[in-house]
């Protein structure tokens, strides 16, 4: 069969491709740049721990480690400090990285993947669908005819497969815009991420109303600043007093020792395409999507994207077409981003407008818990979406139990045993395209996995995962958020949580399967799928 043809070598395309071929799909991924990227320290992403534990498992590279976790978090008013968090295993930090240093590893998993291939100074021209498949074809030194069984476009804001596809991408341009600054320096705050509002020093030029500063390893800070309202040219003399003014102002009035890596502008918009699918072409990322102020990190949500439609598009190329499945994609993860751009939209006229709103008693307050949800992942503003509202949720059942995970959330990492023996992060075992079956057994890691593999209701289990309609297997946890003993969790491969039933229930767990697919799989999908 053929592959999946994904248009764009960013991290989003990248990751989709890893994601694919860890479940056996082969893919090609067209490149219109020569394969390599441009290192910029003002360019960096910020990770959930589930996203970056994503990207751990499908290039093998010490994701964390490459990266910043902050020790804190540090919000001020003037020269007044409105909030302090501190980071640790029960709140754990966002991750913050360089750009570059993730596409670099996602590009030597590449290399090593034999199931990608990586067509590089190859630009799309032309998408034609059939019944059977999509032919893409590309310009360039190597132009050439692609054939393949999907397109996916990972091709960033110009998407050409978006404008391809005639799809619309209504929204705001400039929305805002921040000067941006990495520099090696030493601040009053080490290891704490910092977000300073109307600071008090006196500016060279336009009033700075907010400056935020965010470490990353080495010494390395990125320092950006919220610039007014208009298209006024930021020059380097002008970035440069910025930096100046900022360390001074931080620093007792007196400029320390500092290292200007590298500048830039950064360009908030708030766009959403109308249409996430088209026949066999899907958008994904920055074509899907731009969004960015108040924190949010428009490039975690792509690789939720990317996490989303891996696992579809791998049962789809396995077994045959299911169109309510791959329909699914649109309908959750454009629900998700409409749901954060909504809540930005709201928010930015209440915290930018000034007037009468911010001289209400406590609105300083209020405003500064908005900015701190939007940068650290929390709240309306940055929580990862969950999906409630999913055609894939099952109906609700008598044995239907409630655990701290919401139905269509991100599932916990607990530790689970696998029907192997060996304990792992159940994290690890996601992706592989299975349905995860868990089942709450207190009291099991003290005996032996021959001991109570044959005991109690686990053979009963047992054979309810091997009847299911879709591939699956069975983990057992010690414990879990808010399940009592022998609650049994239905899992996506791509850790959303389907259902908890309060005990081993096999046709409340079979159609709450044949729901997380899209509904009944054809005879033939049900036998292949169970190989």
């Amino acid at each position: 069969m053929d592959p999946v043809i994904i248009v764009g070598a960013g991290p989003v395309g990248l990751t989709l491709a890893l994601a694919l071929a860890r479940q056996e799909v082969p893919s090609v991924v067209l490149d219109e740049g020569p394969g390599t990227d441009e290192q910029r320290l003002a360019r960096t992403v910020v990770l959930r721990e589930d996203t970056a534990a994503l990207l751990g498992r499908l290039t093998g590279f010490p994701v964390a480690g490459a990266g910043f976790r902050w020790a804190g978090w540090r919000s001020m008013r003037r020269r007044q400090v409105m909030r302090q968090i501190t980071f640790g295993e029960d709140d754990p930090a966002l991750l913050h990285l360089p750009q570059h240093t993730l596409t670099a590893a996602l590009r030597k998993a590449i290399a090593a993947e034999p199931l990608v291939e990586l067509a590089v100074e190859s630009r799309l021209d032309s998408v034609e669908q059939e019944p059977a498949g999509v032919t893409a074809h590309t310009r360039g030194p190597r132009g050439t005819w692609w054939r393949g069984s999907h397109l996916v476009g990972c091709d960033g804001p110009r998407s050409t497969v978006r404008k391809l596809q005639d799809i619309r991408f209504p929204g705001r341009t400039a929305v805002e815009r921040h000067a941006v600054a990495a520099l090696r320096t030493e601040l009053p705050w080490p290891g704490e991420a910092v977000l300073h509002r109307m600071p008090p020093w006196r500016s060279s030029g336009p009033a700075v109303t907010e400056v935020t500063a965010r470490p990353l390893a080495e010494d390395v800070w990125r320092l950006d600043w919220l610039l007014p309202p208009g298209r006024d040219l930021v020059t380097p003399d002008l970035l440069v007093a910025r930096v100046r003014e900022t360390l001074a102002g931080w620093c007792g009035g007196t400029t320390p020792p500092y290292e200007l890596l590298d500048t830039g502008v950064h360009t908030v918009h708030h766009r959403l395409a109308r249409r996430w699918r088209a026949g066999r072409v899907f958008l994904a990322g920055d074509a899907a999507h731009l969004l960015g102020a108040l924190g949010t990190q428009g490039l975690d949500e792509g690789l939720r994207d990317a996490d989303n439609l891996a696992w579809k598009l791998a049962l789809a190329w396995h077994h045959g077409p299911h169109e309510a499945l791959l329909d699914s994609y649109q309908e959750e993860r454009r629900a998700v981003i409409a749901a954060r751009l909504r809540a930005a939209d709201q928010a930015l006229p209440v915290l930018r407008g000034g007037g009468l709103r911010s001289a209400v008693p406590g609105a300083a307050r209020n405003h500064d818990t908005l900015l701190t949800d939007g940068h650290l992942g929390r709240g309306v503003l940055g929580a990862p979406g969950a999906y409630a509202d999913s055609p894939l949720t099952p109906a609700h059942t008598d044995s239907s139990v409630e655990v701290d995970t919401a139905v269509g959330a991100q599932v916990a990492d607990v530790r689970v045993t696998a029907e192997d023996g060996s304990s792992v992060a159940l994290r690890e075992r996601l992706g592989r395209g299975a349905l995860l079956v868990l089942l709450i057994a207190p009291g099991t890691v003290v005996w032996e996995r021959k001991h109570w593999v044959t005991a109690g209701i686990m053979p009963r289990l047992a054979a309810a995962v091997t009847a299911l309609p879709h591939r699956a297997e069975l983990l057992v946890a010690e414990s879990y958020p808010g399940a009592a003993a022998h609650t049994v969790l239905l899992i996506r491969p791509d850790g959303h949580l389907v259902t908890a039933l309060g005990g081993v229930r096999p046709a409340d767990l079979y159609e709450a399967a044949e729901a997380a697919l899209g509904g009944p799989l054809t005879t033939a999908e049900t036998a292949s799928s169970r190989t």
